[in-house]
């Protein structure tokens, strides 16, 4: 079982085959989503919100990022992690952002950082990847921006939009990108950007010709059914699930039934046959 490169997934975008990618935050959640067959696991900024219960992703530290890029790392052997650098990690200046992306990669121990914005960050990602440390770009609904774009709503709709982006999306590639991420955004303007790249571009609300999908495990795992935006699919009801199952558990002990004497143990006793000898044989109940 290789683990998944940089190099895979180009190879996985010119063979026409689709890219699976999806969030994770522990180790616990890696190793299930890596052995169900991901080929990337994002620890996303998303952590912010999912779970740090914030409003948005803005108030996520590197130091947090790094932890949690970290416990993923630990739990995967297969996919390709990439870390979020959150934001004001790359903004103030090219030298702190090679700086904290070596943070997430020498920490974190990812195997790339991935941070949001067009053109005007070409700079930026140039002096990363000649740092020897893979981009992945982000383009569209870009959540750090969200004060800037009035709210989470869908860009690209209009002609002068659709063509900014279709031009970051090059620029990005020039730039060293080895792929981007396409959030938010009309199909029909995703499948042009991803016609036109020679990266491999992940849609997430982005629609079916990306070479790839991206969900936060939270949303498809249906964690918090009342978060259901039109992009996202919930493939489960583990919310519904868990509060089953721990309202159970919350019943058995207070009626007194848990721990029952499965769940227990005793003393150990001196086996009967062996009490005469000299060294004592003791026997745990079962």
């Amino acid at each position: 079982m290789k683990p998944v490169t940089i190099h895979t997934l180009k190879k996985l975008k010119d063979a026409g085959q689709k890219i699976c990618m999806v969030t994770a935050y522990d180790a616990t959640f890696a190793r299930l989503f890596d052995e169900a067959g991901a080929d990337v696991l994002l620890v996303g900024d998303s952590v912010g919100m999912v779970v740090q219960g914030h409003e948005s992703t803005l108030p996520v530290t590197m130091d947090q990022m790094v932890y949690h890029s970290r416990a993923v790392v630990r739990g995967t052997k297969r996919a390709h992690v990439v870390g979020d650098m959150p934001f004001m990690s790359y903004q103030n200046s090219v030298e702190e952002a090679v700086r904290n992306a070596g943070r997430l990669v020498v920490e974190g121990g990812v195997g790339s950082v991935k941070l949001e914005g067009g053109q005007e960050f070409a700079e930026v990602i140039s002096r990363i990847v000649r740092a020897s440390i893979p981009v992945m770009g982000h383009l569209g609904l870009t959540p750090q921006s969200v004060h800037k774009m009035g709210g989470y709503v869908v860009q690209g709709r209009d002609e002068d939009t659709a063509r900014k982006l279709v031009a970051d999306a090059v620029a990005l590639e020039q730039a060293g990108c080895y792929s981007i991420v396409l959030e938010g955004v009309p199909m029909e303007l995703a499948r042009t950007i991803t016609e036109k790249l020679s990266i491999p571009v992940i849609g997430i609300g982005a629609g079916k010709h990306c070479d790839g999908q991206v969900l936060v495990s939270y949303d498809l795992l249906g964690l918090n059914p009342h978060f259901k935006p039109k992009f996202v699919k919930h493939y489960a009801t583990l919310g519904e699930s868990v509060k089953e199952a721990a309202g159970s558990y919350f019943d058995e002990v207070r009626s007194g039934s848990f721990p029952d004497e499965a769940h227990s143990f005793h003393t150990m006793r001196l086996v009967p046959e062996q009490r005469e000898e000299k060294t004592a044989v003791y026997s745990v109940p079962v």
